[in-house]
């Protein structure tokens, strides 16, 4: 049987992609997408070139050339809206993958700063995410985060909404609420879901980015493909080229949603 394919996307930053597609040894073979003439020296690299090469990778999962999707050093939103526009949704909702330095891995979401500012956002979000962590192999449960513990109502209005919102959004979901104490948080579950995408966002950014933890990449939950978003100033992109070809061997298998099923433990691949 044929392997798999995962396209990636480059707009810039050429080097660091490459260097990820030869340093992964994922067993699915990648596809770089760029514009013509940008990847001279990539001789023994598969190559798409396309004037929008953000398109062409979004064209090509949805037309099955590709089985998964990582979108590398592609601007986020021409490619995210090309991706909601020919996936026929209205937003995308997406969970990254997160390690803390000592190893402990969890879900977070929302991580984009116009995703999850409202209840029902947040409930899809929890139960998507459940569902893909059980896919990962990673612990059960949910975590909702709020601006505060239950013993700061009362000290301003924002932090009293940001409470009652996350107590209603962990019995809708079945969720436990963690308050503020994302410490205790990624010790008791798989999923933690932040008060709002900008505060998921500088977790995130504040894990990865200054502290040293690790982030894995980004799947997007509402769509029937597999697509792997990702930052570009990641250092590089293996780890997220090793999801994408987790969960697209997983879908193989499944011949299904990947994140529909549970799966294998994805932790020490990862």
């Amino acid at each position: 049987m044929p392997s798999l394919k995962i396209g990636i996307g480059v707009l810039g930053e050429h080097e660091k992609v490459v260097a990820s597609v030869r340093g992964s040894r994922c067993p699915s073979r990648a596809v770089v997408y760029c514009r013509p003439g940008e990847l001279v020296q990539a001789d023994t690299i598969e190559i798409v070139e396309d004037p929008d090469p953000g398109e062409a990778l979004v064209r090509d999962l949805f037309q099955g050339k590709i089985h998964a999707a990582v979108r590398g050093t592609l601007p986020s939103n021409s490619t995210l809206s090309a991706l909601k526009r020919v996936a026929g949704v209205e937003c995308l909702e997406r969970a990254a993958l997160l390690e803390t330095g000592d190893g402990r891995k969890f879900l977070l979401a929302p991580v984009g700063v116009d995703e999850g500012w409202t209840v029902q956002e947040k409930v899809s979000l929890a139960r998507k995410s459940e569902r893909l962590a059980r896919t990962l192999g990673l612990r059960e449960g949910v975590s909702i985060l709020s601006g505060g513990r239950l013993g700061d109502a009362g000290r301003h209005p924002r932090v009293d909404e940001s409470m009652a919102q996350a107590e209603l959004v962990a019995r809708l979901s079945g969720a436990h609420h963690s308050e503020i104490l994302i410490e205790n948080a990624v010790n008791e579950a798989g999923v933690i879901i932040a008060p709002d995408g900008i505060s998921g966002n500088l977790i995130f950014r504040t894990l990865t980015f200054l502290g040293s933890g690790h982030g894995h990449g980004a799947p997007v939950l509402n769509i029937d493909r597999i697509f792997v978003d990702t930052s570009r100033a990641s250092p590089d992109f293996i780890n997220a080229l090793h999801l994408a070809d987790f969960l697209s061997n997983r879908q193989k298998v499944n011949l299904n949603n990947p994140f529909q099923e549970k799966g294998h433990n994805i932790v020490k691949k990862v």
